[in-house]
């Protein structure tokens, strides 16, 4: 599904925003299994949406809205402990973010909170009332188990930025650990979280992520995934790059923007 305004031609006669879709569909084609990716600028406007992947489980992507809840309930008292969510994916240091909000329903709620600022109404965290809920919400880590969209996500990076206190969130997204950063971390000054895991049933690896990445014209939001059909988490993160890079041959295409508060 595509959802694109119209651009200016390029050199060639066609929309920018053409070619960008087309050649999102000729790296499609080309890779064995499904690709998802949703671009929008900074403090909103048009969403794009490609590929046949659209939602899924959150996995450890869930950790920014969480730290940013965290960091403003106790923002010297937690730092540490979002530093290593964001930067490392520390699975301890994310639930103890979460003991901090609270009883499960509680820390729930002040994750959905965060998100409905940003503009997501619909994303419920914990995955309470979805087919993933053998989860419960007051289970280890059961934040992970959130479905969420990458249009969600991409909404809700779109106003990350824009958000009170997160400054700081935003900050640990540039400073991912190398061997997290494939994907979006191939391109200069992102700043991104992944998420990944294997499906409970066959193993296949599930891999997202989404981010924030730099233009002339002020930064784009970006939310991706691939699941390959060989359910290797490899040939994910290969399936990553390869989006992340189109994303970067088109960045002079993409339309960024600014907070406009």
């Amino acid at each position: 599904m595509s959802m694109i305004a119209p651009d200016l031609p390029d050199l060639f006669g066609l929309p920018k925003s053409i070619t960008f879709a087309a050649d999102f569909a000729d790296l499609q084609s080309g890779l064995d299994g499904r690709i998802g990716l949703a671009v929008m600028p900074v403090g909103g406007g048009e969403m794009t949406l490609l590929g046949d992947w659209t939602t899924g489980i959150a996995w450890s992507t869930i950790k920014v809205p969480l730290a940013l809840a965290a960091m403003r309930r106790d923002p010297d008292g937690l730092r540490d402990l979002a530093e290593a969510a964001i930067t490392f994916s520390d699975n301890d240091a994310a639930q103890s973010l979460w003991t901090a909000l609270g009883n499960g329903s509680q820390a729930a709620a002040a994750v959905e909170a965060i998100l409905r600022e940003a503009g997501d109404g619909i994303t419920d965290v914990a995955a309470r009332h979805t087919h993933l809920a053998t989860l419960g919400s007051d289970d280890l880590l059961a934040f992970g188990a959130t479905d969420w969209s990458l249009a969600d996500q991409v909404r809700f990076a779109s106003k990350l930025p824009c958000l009170p206190r997160a400054n700081s969130v935003v900050s640990l997204m540039s400073e991912i650990t190398p061997s997290q950063s494939w994907g979006l971390g191939r391109l200069i000054g992102a700043e991104f979280k992944g998420g990944w895991g294997p499906d409970d049933d066959t193993g296949n690896y599930t891999v997202r992520q989404f981010g924030l990445v730099p233009t002339l014209a002020g930064p784009v939001a970006v939310a991706l995934a691939a699941e390959p059909a060989s359910g290797t988490f490899e040939d994910a993160t290969d399936m990553m790059d390869k989006m992340a890079l189109m994303i970067g041959d088109h960045l002079p295409d993409l339309h960024g923007g600014l907070c406009t508060r």
